[in-house]
């Protein structure tokens, strides 16, 4: 999660924070100027725009492909899907034809289908008599952008034959990685309650003020959770019970929170949280840290004023990266300061800056 100070969330460069817009146009949020090609460089593959949106960014004035850039760099932050539709499947026959694999526990089989894609997964009850089930009791991965071809006819037969899939599927769900805007509502809907584990959800391509689908707070089997360009919810209008009990890992990438509370409600809301990690985030004033499992904070290519660890007796390891500043701020600084934090031994910059200030 290191990158250098010039590759930098370019959403982020405007002179207001977001924080007091509800629906900013879309060229001021993202202004011509705020898309210099060395804050791509990355190493992320830019993710390529459907031609609609293509055209209504070059009808704003603005370079398809730079927006491309720094649609992907909301990627930069995000965890490999934990399973690739690039291997190719094949199987050898043994010289007596005899099926050993059909052999093996249900246990094992549903081990090996959990590791391969979603479509690949279904199409197993095809083999045997002895297969059909497997699938529904195996803990499936749904990553959409491998059942999501291009060309336009052929993308909906697929899509609409993984939307029976999920529906037929009783859960759980080891992962559900969602990264393309035309599939999020439906499928989020499907799964939600199926008992995923590991949950990425990025809005792409646009707009930014679309809220979170209220969905995902109800998820109380969430262990990891990703989420990027969103607005977040006002956590003040959320009920009182919302949680995540078994929530470990956290990442923020390009989020909108109309207030710091909102991270105060999340890591209150996470009791067993230990990372958190937050890409591309504007804050008007401070990030306040009290968590009592919290052990690692990665804050990659934020605006941020000051990082205040108020209690955080677990803490270990507290990294800044890529940091920057509007151009109506004097500079790029940021006061830390630590408060309770017993166990932190590892705390630091990835580039240096004469302007931070560390207190403690």
């Amino acid at each position: 999660w290191s990158h250098g100070s010039e590759a930098i969330s370019p959403l982020l460069r405007r002179s207001t924070p977001l924080h007091s817009r509800e629906h900013a146009p879309l060229k001021t949020l993202i202004p011509a100027a705020a898309l210099p090609a060395t804050a791509m460089d990355t190493g992320v593959p830019a993710l390529p725009l459907n031609p609609v949106i293509a055209a209504m960014f070059r009808h704003l004035g603005l370079d398809p492909a730079e927006v491309e850039g720094f649609l992907s760099y909301t990627h930069y932050a995000l965890p490999e899907p934990p399973v690739t539709a690039d291997a190719r499947l094949f199987a050898l026959l043994p010289g007596d034809s005899v099926d050993r694999l059909s052999r093996l526990p249900d246990a094992l089989l549903g081990n090996i289908v959990s590791r391969i894609p979603v479509k690949d997964a279904a199409r197993t009850a095809a083999l045997s008599r002895r297969w059909r089930g497997v699938w529904r009791s195996a803990p499936l991965v749904l990553v959409d952008s491998h059942v999501h071809p291009a060309g336009t006819a052929y993308a909906q037969r697929v899509t609409c034959a993984v939307s029976r899939v999920l529906a037929a599927h009783p859960g759980p769900f080891r992962c559900v990685h969602l990264t393309e805007s035309p599939l999020l509502a439906g499928w989020l809907q499907i799964v939600a309650g199926k008992g995923i584990q590991e949950l990425v959800l990025v809005n792409r391509p646009w707009p930014l003020e679309i809220f979170l689908p209220s969905t995902f707070l109800g998820m109380e089997t969430l262990t990891r959770l990703y989420l990027g360009l969103w607005v977040f919810p006002v956590t003040a209008d959320l009920p009182r019970a919302t949680c995540f009990p078994n929530l470990l890992e956290l990442g923020l990438c390009n989020v909108i929170m109309k207030s710091i509370s909102d991270l105060d409600f999340i890591l209150d809301r996470s009791p067993v949280l230990e990372t958190l990690c937050l890409e591309g985030e504007m804050f008007e004033h401070c990030i306040r840290l009290v968590s009592q499992s919290l052990r690692r904070v990665q804050i990659i290519g934020c605006w941020v004023e000051e990082i205040f660890v108020v209690d955080a007796p677990c803490l270990e390891r507290l990294i800044q990266s890529g940091g920057w500043s509007p151009e109506d701020h004097d500079g790029n600084r940021t006061k830390v300061k630590i408060g309770h934090a017993p166990k932190l031994h590892m705390l630091g910059y990835l580039e240096l800056d004469p302007g931070h200030v560390l207190e403690v």
